[in-house]
């Protein structure tokens, strides 16, 4: 009887090292790429509801980056936004009580645009501001050479000057490594 407990106890270490191992492979295929853009938001003597403003073309350099990463393209399994936070380059010293919502999308050559992240209901006196992710697949989008981020912009305030607002964004892409 004893024999058997001591059986099963080592059953369940050996098991739990098991889970633990494959997780931690598994992390070792995942990876972070972050981009940064900006777009701006024009003065206006009215409010703004739901204007639409695009960033530039983001280049996703996507070969090189996913070299460094010791994978390539055809390997990646997954892609999906894990983090975007806005801030204001300018005007200095300003924050983001003239916004009442904000919901960027990702567009990209031949596909669909597609929501990532959004907030509504924006007050306070926030210097940056961290969106609510949507969970949805963007690999088709990274996979291209570039892409950009649009923004519907709706503003609780009229706006005497530009605002320029700093995307930032970090994308989890989980792939298959090279030798793994």
């Amino acid at each position: 009887m004893k024999l058997f407990r001591i059986s099963v106890a080592l059953l369940m270490v050996a098991t739990l090292f098991t889970f633990n191992s494959c997780d931690e492979v598994d992390e070792l295929t995942k990876f972070d790429l972050d981009y940064k853009s900006s777009f701006t938001v024009s003065a206006s003597p009215i409010l703004l509801n739901g204007i639409i403003i695009a960033t530039p073309d983001i280049t996703t350099n996507a070969e090189t980056r996913f070299e460094n990463n010791k994978t390539r393209k055809d390997l990646v399994e997954s892609i999906k936004l894990k983090s975007l936070v806005l801030d204001i380059e300018t005007p200095s010293g300003e924050d983001f009580s003239f916004l009442k919502s904000v919901k960027l999308s990702i567009s990209a050559d031949g596909l669909p645009d597609k929501q990532i992240a959004s907030k509504s209901d924006i007050s306070g006196s926030e210097t940056t501001l961290e969106l609510i992710i949507d969970n949805v697949e963007l690999k088709d989008y990274l996979l291209k050479d570039s892409f950009s981020i649009k923004s519907e912009v709706t503003t609780d305030k009229i706006i005497s000057e530009d605002y320029k607002i700093g995307v930032n964004t970090v994308f989890r892409v989980d792939a298959k490594i090279l030798g793994v």
